[in-house]
């Protein structure tokens, strides 16, 4: 018998169900971002603004340096929910006490080099002056806590995959209630710059860590873990990796192709980079409430594979597409709506204002063709088929983003900000044509296969 924790994707409405699961991850995800946003917008309005753009521009390369690892709870996620679905009860704790040993060794990995070469990346990224002092220190800093942003996602990943998206949710609200209160402590009261505001991130990341590591100790059934018995199942730790690279790789090669188009944003100036980082963590709040529908689609798919509920996978996928579409739609409107006044909340530079207005035009009106690519590509890793996107988003979205920069973006009369941001709806089109011929191929694939 299930707990109240656990959810059957194998059976009933896909739709209700799809929402129940969807909207706690939706808020915990929207939490999680809130970290790095209430970063922003402390030093923003109690530091300056180039507190504003050292925080604000360092969020590519941190996604650049931590994508890869955090892509491999993608492979936890699809073992983790095929195994509960199959009922494979040894295999799944063998998954969950591979996964968060895993995150724990890749944690303290990230956080080494990430600490050693932080300033020597931000040179790369073309940051110099006060902006580079203050970027190298906010992320060095930062790194410090990559073993906890590890654990939590691993842990999260495991709790998804059996439909518990409430826990990480209630986590979530605990850790981010401590780090706008342990920021505008640091900021306000102890006058701290942007050491301050990373400190209070690693301190409630922290926190996170610790109650899903305590949530999964104190379960009594196959994702119980056991702390005092850590251990690597190498069979699992290699079908974690078979699942989970590819989209590890997928993830930091878009993180890639968004540091050199952070660095050709730096090239227009402070206030252009201000201005872009404001409206980079806007538009994140619709990104990974629309991501949520890519993790459901993920789970549902996976857990109906395990229990070869086959003819439910198309529903799902569509389901996931239709539900992804309206919050793209909805939240993209409201974004560009008041815009104005949600960049103000990070700054009252009216020159930043403006600057990020421009990409939120861009951006925001189409981001749901962002959140379709990514649901097809859940639906994907849901059947197994992880190298495939991964080598499709490559193409689609890195590899033409890059050669934008290299061709259109060095035209002269095209050599402008609005150019540069032109290049991810265009992107995102080609992508999703590609991945949609290649679900359709696989899904037969698979039919005839388990026919």
């Amino acid at each position: 018998m299930k707990s109240r924790n656990e959810m059957d994707m194998c059976s009933g409405s896909i739709f209700t169900k799809m929402l129940i699961f969807t909207i706690p991850l939706m808020l915990s995800s929207m939490l999680q971002l809130l970290f790095n946003a209430a970063d922003i917008i402390v030093v923003g309005n109690y530091a300056g603004d180039n507190s504003l753009g050292a925080v604000g521009s360092t969020g590519s390369l941190i996604n650049l340096l931590t994508n890869l690892f955090i892509g491999l709870s993608v492979g936890v996620n699809v073992l983790v929910a095929r195994f509960y679905g199959s009922n494979q009860t040894d295999n799944l704790h063998d998954t969950v006490q591979t996964s968060v040993t895993l995150s724990a060794i890749l944690g303290f990995f990230v956080a080494f080099i990430g600490f050693l070469f932080a300033p020597t990346f931000l040179v790369w990224m073309k940051l110099e002056g006060e902006i580079l002092r203050l970027a190298s220190i906010y992320l060095r800093i930062y790194f410090l806590g990559m073993p906890a942003v590890m654990i939590y996602n691993f842990g999260s990943a495991v709790l998804r995959a059996i439909g518990d998206t409430r826990r990480p949710l209630l986590f979530m609200v605990l850790s981010g209630i401590v780090n706008v209160g342990l920021n505008l402590l640091f900021v306000i009261v102890c006058k701290m710059n942007v050491e301050g505001v990373a400190i209070a991130t690693v301190i409630s990341q922290m926190i996170s860590a610790a109650l899903v590591v305590l949530c999964l100790m104190r379960e009594d059934n196959a994702i119980h873990f056991d702390i005092k018995h850590m251990y690597i199942n190498k069979s699992i730790f290699l079908k974690i990796l078979q699942i989970g690279l590819p989209a590890g790789f997928q993830s930091t090669l878009f993180s890639l192709s968004n540091v050199f188009i952070q660095s050709s944003v730096n090239s227009f100036g402070d206030t252009v980079i201000s201005g872009n980082s404001s409206a980079i963590n806007i538009e994140g709040f619709v990104y990974v409430a629309m991501n949520a529908f890519h993790q459901a689609t993920i789970s549902f798919v996976s857990q109906n594979v395990g229990a070869g509920k086959k003819k439910r996978i198309n529903k799902i996928t569509i389901i996931g597409l239709l539900l992804v579409s309206s919050t793209g739609l909805l939240l993209g409107t409201l974004v560009n709506y008041f815009g104005t006044q949600l960049l103000g909340i990070y700054s009252k530079n009216p020159d930043i204002i403006a600057a990020g207005l421009i990409r939120i035009r861009i951006i925001c009106t189409i981001y749901f063709l962002c959140g379709i690519m990514d649901v097809i590509v859940g639906s994907l890793r849901g059947l197994g088929y992880s190298t495939m996107p991964a080598i499709v988003s490559l193409l689609g979205a890195c590899v033409f983003r890059l050669v934008w920069l290299a061709t259109v973006f060095q035209i002269d009369k095209w050599h402008t900000v609005q150019t540069i941001y032109i290049s991810y709806p265009i992107s995102w089109i080609l992508t999703f044509t590609v991945h949609v011929i290649c679900y359709i191929a696989v899904k037969r694939k698979y039919d005839a296969k388990t026919a």
